[in-house]
């Protein structure tokens, strides 16, 4: 039997490995995406090799990541709930997609992933090996041992001396990314308690930001971020600077109880300068581009996606149609947004675009204004007429009962 493992380095997938080849007598195969963690490769393949791997592949994934996942959650506006970024769910499928390729090319017959059977990442790698590959076998090691807690897998990784990096007194389970980072475990499971400081890992707290406000200019095309304060950079690195600059100011803090595919509910941390950022920025640009009527169902179609995306759908057919519609809006979405930075804020400064549907002299109060006043009384007794044919008909009804 060969395994391909999507493996991390962290608790769950380096116990898992040593598991998979005592339970199954397999060949385990690991692979690991770099999506912006700061991997260490050459560490990784020896702790790897060193617990039993037959093979280990460690990819850079970060542009691929950035323009075919993060790209177009950002042009539909994607934020599970009205807040998560969806950042680990965002990478689920690509890192399952190459998992999937990878085990063709090794001739495995299973692939495995270290995901807890309460939690939202066995569904998004499990669906996206459906979609690409239902021959594959599917293993799931949390799901199948007895461990019940990560004390009882730091015990099963100094037994089989298994190097991990996570301790007892520091319980949090973290995944990061380019996009953002998810924070979770110990303390964290108490909703009701503040969130400790060294359960952030990027961002500065309200009180040890820069006192001082900092403005940007983001310069999009076609819905694509192009250039920061006029400078062009690649979209990895404009995400990266973006990143760094928001974490300086406290923003991207995220604290969340939300309700997680499975049907329980579950308080996350998450810290997403980059992402708060320009989904603000990018809201603003379509604010002045698109009209009214395409905007509000585009913000109905955002809520449904970021639905797809958390759920694990990211290959479905609806997923696609809504990828066709949203890359057609933004054939407009072409300008330039100024940010205010401060003290954990993002505050639009300004914003601009050729493009643009705002008419000041349609929207002026000055005597510049060439808005027909007289032309609203005609409209608001049309559109009104429904309600004033409602309110004739029941003041009749009482007229004929007295």
């Amino acid at each position: 039997m060969k395994i391909v493992l999507a493996y991390s380095g962290g608790l769950d997938t380096s116990v898992a490995l040593k598991w998979l080849q005592d339970k199954y007598k397999a060949k385990v195969i690991t692979y690991t995406a770099n999506i912006g963690k700061g991997i260490d490769s050459a560490g990784l393949e020896e702790k790897a090799k060193k617990t039993g791997a037959l093979k280990v592949y460690v990819e850079d994934l970060r542009k691929v990541f950035a323009k075919e996942f993060i790209l177009p959650a950002l042009k539909a506006g994607a934020l599970y709930e009205g807040k998560y970024p969806l950042a680990t769910a965002l990478s689920r499928p690509l890192i399952a997609k190459r998992l999937v390729e990878i085990a063709k090319k090794e001739g495995a017959d299973s692939v495995a992933h270290g995901c807890s059977g309460k939690g939202n990442d066995q569904v998004r790698f499990e669906l996206t090996i459906f979609s690409l590959a239902p021959h594959l076998k599917i293993i799931a090691p949390l799901r199948e041992w007895k461990m019940k807690s990560r004390a009882e897998e730091i015990e099963y990784a100094k037994k089989h001396n298994i190097s991990v990096s996570v301790t007892k007194k520091s319980p949090y389970s973290i995944d990061e990314n380019i996009w953002g980072t998810s924070i979770e475990c110990g303390i964290l499971e108490d909703p009701n308690v503040e969130p400790p400081e060294d359960a952030w890992t990027i961002t500065n707290s309200i009180h040890k930001s820069l006192s001082q406000p900092q403005y940007i200019k983001i310069y999009f095309e076609r819905g694509m971020p192009k250039k920061l304060n006029g400078k062009k950079y690649d979209f990895v690195s404009l995400i990266e600077k973006l990143k760094n600059i928001g974490a300086k100011h406290g923003i991207g803090r995220i604290d969340m109880v939300e309700n997680r595919l499975i049907g329980i509910k579950s308080r996350e941390l998450y810290e997403a300068p980059a992402a708060v950022i320009l989904n603000k920025a990018l809201e603003e640009i379509e604010s002045l581009v698109l009209d009214r009527e395409t905007l509000h169902f585009k913000e109905m179609i955002s809520n449904k996606y970021a639905e797809l995306v958390y759920y694990g759908l990211w290959y479905s057919p609806l997923k696609g149609a809504l990828d066709a519609f949203l890359n057609s809006i933004h054939k407009k979405t072409t300008g330039e947004v100024t940010l205010k930075l401060h003290k954990g804020n993002c505050i639009v400064a300004g914003r601009k675009s050729l493009n643009s549907l705002y008419n000041e002299k349609m929207a002026t109060y000055s005597p510049q204004d060439i808005f027909s006043h007289q032309s609203a009384k005609g409209f608001i007794e049309l559109f009104g007429l429904p309600l004033k044919i409602q309110a004739l008909k029941k003041t009749g009804a009482k007229r004929k009962k007295k």
